[in-house]
């Protein structure tokens, strides 16, 4: 009879208590305005986010990686990733054969943002890279705002080079990729064709990463080697068998304009997105101080003129017009007869390409972790194992996401979604480090360093659009001398304080200047396809922070909420100990 009431009685109090959390939900909701003004441009500081946010993965991670790891991790991440995905597209139908010319572009620019990384790294050594520097600096609503849409970036350039890797490794066995695909009538067209082998590559690099970060490191350090050797390879015979007339032929050397080469710039510039993985090891280096500048630009200065190298011998092989868009490298070989060289190189790109996939998966899962340490997504994100030392649930459950969408989705599709998340994150993290130079470090008034960031992305704005519709010619010089003029202005009107610990970036504000100008440049460049795909998504990581980081972050940060902390006293001794090694 006991046993029957208790029954009766599980669902009733399960109901209860479901009730009980919607209406307290509800309450949240109505407190939403209130809640917002005191969280959206809420701040931490660099020891807080060293020590109290750190806690709350439960473990720390484990510092194992050396410089040259780093080196190799942001060389292995940017490797593979551009040149065998997107050169072949854009030198067939943005740029030409002086795709070269938009790789050095692309390169300056991910150069002088590398440098603003750089310092923040040193400054702020967490796992967090752009979200961690943004939200110190911001507020708690613009890291959250570029940690979302660089993880996008991330899920969405993953799935991309993923497929890729059917494309080069059924090139290496001889075969076309259609074969290792299975076509499903009556899904959408660019969406039809399931890409198993992808899918498994992902899920492998899962499991990898899962289970500890030096071995991956190792890994990797192994196949970036290799893949550098693959790449003189490709380089040597590209000049000795091709002929500058293959620039010139049939159109010249920018047969689509100077816009083309814009274009294509901002096309390839994802392919950069590896040294910003390199910024999320921060946690997991020894030496940070150091290691951390070395890793993060020598990544980029190396993997810049490997790139425009690759592309210019590229374009020596094969006049523009031929290169195919699919597999270009290996059907170059094929156009000059290395028929042989064609299978080694779909091969060795097969093997870059899960370098490239290994280190930005690792990237990605550490921004997740640390979103979740903010209470912005689940705390359960945020999870590190005390065994491993990763980020299990993150990477478990990014590894998921990206392998959903590499099943489905058509390559072209996943190029066009890509590079505005990037190219708009990195122009952040400039103004951030701006406005930390002039206004937190060296005291100004934030009124005269706003003002300046303004001005100068309206400059930036306007050269943009005076070169992309070229209405008027005096657009370019007027908005050209202007920027000049704002940012001589600025450096001489407002002090500079430089910091003395670490590695800080010379000559402000010129780099960080230049870097903003860059970026807003390339940002015009891009398809509308990529401007609706930036507004949907940002309204949907607009919609999930009113609906529920809001509401996490305010009773975990000003009601005190302690339900997913864990701060044992082991973990905190030995935080203490690697922040001594930081500083």
């Amino acid at each position: 009879m006991a046993t029957t009431t208790s029954q009766s009685t599980a669902p009733s109090n399960s109901t209860t208590a479901a009730a009980i959390c919607f209406s307290k939900y509800l309450h949240s909701l109505s407190q939403t305005p209130h809640r917002l003004r005191r969280r959206m441009l809420a701040t931490w500081t660099p020891d807080e986010e060293l020590n109290q946010v750190r806690q709350r993965s439960g473990a720390d991670m484990k510092r194992k990686l050396k410089w040259y790891d780093l080196v190799a991790l942001g060389v292995g991440g940017m490797l593979g990733v551009g040149v065998f995905v997107t050169t072949g597209p854009v030198a067939r139908q943005t740029a030409g054969p002086s795709v070269f010319i938009s790789y050095i572009i692309a390169g300056i620019s991910a150069l002088l943002s590398s440098l603003c990384y750089a310092e923040f790294s040193v400054q702020i050594p967490v796992a967090g890279g752009a979200f961690s520097y943004l939200r110190l600096t911001f507020g708690e609503f613009v890291g959250y705002f570029a940690g979302a849409n660089i993880l996008m970036e991330y899920v969405l350039s993953n799935a991309a080079v993923a497929r890729s890797f059917t494309e080069y490794l059924s090139s290496a066995f001889g075969e076309n990729s259609s074969i290792w695909r299975v076509e499903v009538n009556g899904l959408v067209k660019g969406y039809d064709m399931l890409d198993f082998p992808a899918v498994a590559l992902i899920l492998l690099l899962t499991l990898c990463l899962c289970h500890s970060t030096k071995e991956s490191s190792l890994l990797n350090l192994i196949m970036t080697v290799f893949h550098v050797v693959f790449f003189g390879f490709i380089i040597i015979a590209g000049f000795c068998n091709g002929t500058s007339k293959n620039l010139v032929k049939p159109q010249g050397i920018a047969p689509y304009g100077v816009t083309g080469v814009l274009d294509g710039a901002a096309r390839v510039y994802f392919s950069y997105i590896g040294y910003d993985s390199a910024s999320t090891m921060a946690e997991e280096i020894q030496n940070p101080l150091t290691s951390l500048p070395v890793g993060i630009i020598g990544s980029v200065v190396i993997t810049s003129v490997l790139y425009c190298l690759m592309a210019l011998s590229l374009c020596l092989m094969v006049p523009y017009n031929k290169i195919t868009e699919n597999v270009a490298f290996s059907n170059a070989f094929k156009e000059i007869g290395w028929e042989w060289a064609s299978n080694v190189v779909g091969a060795g790109a097969s093997l870059g390409i899960v370098a490239s996939l290994l280190v930005a998966m690792l990237g990605q899962a550490r921004y997740l972790c640390v979103i979740g340490r903010a209470r912005l997504v689940p705390s359960w994100l945020a999870k590190v194992h005390p065994s491993t030392g990763t980020p299990l649930n993150a990477t478990l459950f990014l590894g998921l996401c990206t392998a959903s969408i590499a099943l489905f989705t058509d390559l072209e599709i996943v190029i066009d979604m890509i590079s505005i998340g990037t190219l708009l994150v990195f122009y952040l993290v400039a103004n951030a480090l701006v406005y930390r130079r002039y206004v937190i470090i060296s005291k100004n008034p934030p009124f005269q360093t706003l003002l300046f960031l303004f001005l100068l992305s309206s400059s930036a704005i306007g050269f943009s659009m005076s070169l992309k519709f070229k209405r008027q010619r005096w657009g370019l010089p007027l908005f050209g001398v202007s920027t000049i003029i704002i940012i001589s202005f600025f450096n001489y009107a407002v002090p500079c304080v430089r910091h003395h610990i670490g590695w800080s970036m010379p000559f402000m504000p010129w780099p960080a200047a230049l870097s903003i100008f860059l970026n807003v440049s390339l940002m015009t460049t891009l398809k509308k396809f990529s401007f609706e795909r930036f507004a949907i998504w940002s309204c949907f990581i607009t919609l999930f922070y009113l609906l529920y980081g809001v509401h996490s972050t305010y009773q975990a940060e000003e009601m005190g909420s302690s339900d997913d902390e864990v701060n044992p006293s082991s973990a905190v001794q030995q935080t203490k100990l690697d922040n001594m090694q930081v500083l």
